[in-house]
């Protein structure tokens, strides 16, 4: 079977902790045992996230005044092989049978997707009211409300082609493990004479992952994060596991925005596309839910 694993942001920096590079390795040398479990009797594709990442970066990068930020597609760039190189190398520790290898991995986006004229996404340090409102006059950010501060926002359009597949696909017929779509992959455009061009948005990394595990026509897509299953009534005393679900029951269902909605979303766009399972559940139970037995299984019937 060709299953593609998407590692949530728990498997690298868990809640409440600082993004330093020794807890980022333990946590993924941790996610680095359970994907091989896996391995050992699967082709694999892992993809991950990069949020805290690409928001340090940025907060770093606004640190120096000697040079103008990088800007996010760049930034991206650098996070996709960073935690690439940690995974990879963690992935060798386990003595996997096989060659590894991180790719750089962009994704088209349509220039005129609306969410580049109304940015949801925040990214970096939270700031106050009057310093949010000169850094979006001096550099012509969108600022929106955080809490009781203010934080920027950047667009996340949609992904829509995966221009290293080709690459992707020659790897995984070769045997190779690959690690690619890191953070939602690089967001560019191509033009009609066929230039590229990075942009200044983020992708959803569980959109792009099911862009991904379809293209691929993968047998299985499993996302893993640090709950055990999808919750319906989430945070109310009725809450409850959803075991096996169709994508047509989870459209009654309304979940988080910021963290099952997008999972949700992923699962039912990859199984209505392929007919093939998804899997949503705790990292640690990733060899039962590739089985059935844990987590929410999102099967056509």
């Amino acid at each position: 079977m060709l299953v593609v694993i998407a590692l949530g942001g728990n498997a690298l920096i868990q809640r409440n902790q600082p993004p330093e590079v020794e807890i980022q390795r333990e946590n993924i040398r941790k996610a680095a045992q359970a994907i091989a479990c896996v391995a050992k009797h699967h082709q694999v594709v892992v993809t991950h996230g990069n949020g805290p990442q690409v928001g340090l970066l940025a907060m770093q990068a606004e640190a120096y005044q000697g040079v103008k930020p990088y800007p996010l597609d760049v930034l991206d760039a650098e996070t996709e092989g960073a935690i690439g190189y940690l995974i990879e190398q963690e992935l060798y520790n386990q003595r996997l049978d096989q060659s590894i290898v991180t790719l750089l991995t962009q994704i088209e986006v349509d220039p005129n997707d609306p969410a580049f004229t109304h940015p949801t996404k925040p990214i970096g340090a939270v700031y106050s009211e009057i310093e949010a409102k000169r850094l979006a006059k001096e550099r012509g950010w969108t600022i929106a409300p955080d809490g009781n501060a203010y934080r920027r926002v950047v667009p996340s359009p949609e992904p829509k082609r995966i221009l290293e597949l080709s690459t992707i696909g020659l790897l995984i017929k070769a045997g190779v493990l690959v690690v690619c779509t890191g953070g939602g992959g690089i967001p560019v455009i191509v033009t009609p004479s066929g230039s590229i061009y990075g942009v200044e948005a983020v992708i959803d990394k569980d959109l792009a992952t099911a862009l991904l595990a379809t293209e691929l026509q993968a047998d299985a897509l499993l996302l893993l994060t640090d709950v055990e299953a999808v919750y319906a009534n989430w945070g109310t005393p009725e809450a409850e596991p959803l075991s096996t679900v169709t994508p047509q029951q989870l459209s009654h269902y309304r979940f988080a925005s910021g963290s099952m909605q997008p999972k949700v979303e992923a699962a039912c766009r990859f199984v209505t596309a392929t007919g093939k399972m998804a899997g949503i559940g705790k990292l640690e139970q990733v060899t039962e839910i590739l089985a059935g037995q844990r987590g929410t299984i999102v099967k056509v019937n």
